[in-house]
């Protein structure tokens, strides 16, 4: 496989969903590569600091980075191959690593019989330079929701991205114009759990280079623009057992659901606030995570029901899913699909009772009470809080990840804003 490629690239995401990596000699990559294992201590403006597992205060060893060849596919660069590699410090796997939490959760399942099935949906603007050094949202005036072509995407970026997909062997569904302009969803076909999440995290570094080599950036920010809609990143789950049946579906059942299903959402469900950090990750987050935003605000579910958090479609076959509309694309498709997962699996293994679904309009009435975290905060808080998730998600990759985001929130409070400046300057 090398042979075909001067180079590979040698990627692996991180906990703030970057892609860090490596590009290697085609000859020599079989030996994979090595970096600093306090990488997983960064912020996003570089700080780091002592982080639980990190090594900031043990010297910084390194991380072994390893790669199987078979595994390379074509990249997006010419000559380039490119491969998601594993990591491993002194030979055991780094419990905090993305890949390796949702192996974990992966393997829980597999445990009990199944074999879970993810497919993921991208939300993203395009943006163009604003001539001030900043960003602002590309012009596509004659664009509308469900829209195609030109007017669409008057840059022609977005059929860039389908054609280097394609050629990069990306399993594409969908793509077209989302609610507001210059927002596009990008829909990824479903397929194992690590193999799935793999593409996502490799299709969206792709998506956002392709429109960089074009001056412009394709953000997958939550909530880039104050007055559109947010981003959001729905995560659709399906199982087939041992014999290889659908899992999710029982024609007997009135509504075509088995009892896995219904267990699975009442999971989901019961361990919203919790996981909601992992699938929100960022300060921004939380300005798309509100009331009547189309998002996994509330704690329902509903029969094909956009406005609640677990959206079950009509059709039961093949095609059955638990689409989760909590997420954002700020989040790690691994960590994000490693939450769901272990929520499901906690739901059949405590066989909680599903609430009923959703039938009001889930906008301005809603039938249930309690709703995600308004903050990250108190997001970090609500995960740190509940021992039996922390316990079946991975304590040591909570203590991790909330090591990291309380610093992001501690710099966030410091900062003093726009808003505050045009507000209260003039008066005070």
């Amino acid at each position: 496989m090398s042979a075909e490629y001067q180079q590979i690239r040698v990627l692996w995401p991180d906990h703030l969903n970057l892609p860090r990596g490596k590009y290697l000699p085609a000859a020599v990559a079989a030996g994979g590569a090595r970096h600093c294992i306090t990488s997983f201590a960064l912020n996003y403006d570089r700080y780091m600091g002592p982080v639980p597992g990190a090594g900031f205060l043990e010297g910084m060893p390194d991380l072994t980075c390893s790669l199987s060849l078979d595994d390379v596919r074509p990249g997006w660069e010419e000559g380039v191959g490119v491969v998601v590699g594993d990591l491993t410090f002194e030979g055991a796997p780094i419990p905090f690593a993305p890949r390796e939490v949702l192996r974990r959760a992966v393997a829980a399942w597999e445990d009990r019989g199944f074999t879970p099935k993810v497919g993921y949906e991208f939300e993203a603007y395009l943006m163009g330079p604003d001539g001030d050094g900043g960003w602002k949202p590309y012009g596509a005036p004659g664009s509308f929701v469900y829209g195609t072509g030109h007017f669409n995407d008057p840059s022609g970026v977005c059929r860039d991205i389908v054609t280097q997909a394609a050629a990069c062997g990306f399993s594409l569904e969908s793509v077209n114009a989302e609610y507001d302009e210059s927002q596009f969803e990008f829909t990824l076909v479903y397929d194992d759990a690590i193999a799935a999440a793999d593409e996502a995290f490799l299709f969206k570094t792709m998506a956002r280079e392709v429109a960089a080599e074009r001056d412009l950036l394709l953000t997958f920010l939550p909530k880039p623009i104050a007055d559109r809609g947010g981003n959001g990143l729905h995560v659709n789950l399906s199982f087939v057992d041992d014999s290889g049946d659908l899992a999710l579906v029982d024609h007997a059942a009135p509504d075509g659901l088995s009892t896995l299903a219904k267990q699975c959402i009442a999971g989901q469900l019961a361990y919203l606030r919790p996981m909601t950090a992992l699938c929100c990750p960022t300060v921004n987050s939380y300005k798309r995570l509100a009331p009547a935003q189309l998002c996994g605000y509330w704690q329902n579910w509903g029969h094909d029901h956009r406005c609640t958090t677990v959206r079950v479609n009509p059709e039961r076959g093949s095609s059955t899913r638990l689409e989760n509309r909590l997420a954002d694309p700020a989040a790690s498709p691994h960590i994000a699909a490693a939450a769901i997962l272990t929520a499901s699996r906690l739901g059949v293994a405590d066989e909680l009772e599903c609430p009923p679904p959703e039938t009001l309009d889930g906008l301005e009435n809603v039938s249930c009470e309690v709703h995600a975290p308004g903050s990250l905060a108190e997001a970090l808080d609500e995960l740190e809080a509940d021992e039996t998730f922390v316990e079946a998600f991975g304590a040591e990759t909570v203590a991790q990840f909330t090591a990291v985001k309380r610093t992001e929130w501690a710099q966030f409070t410091a900062h003093v804003t726009d808003w505050e400046l045009d507000t209260y300057l003039p008066y005070l």
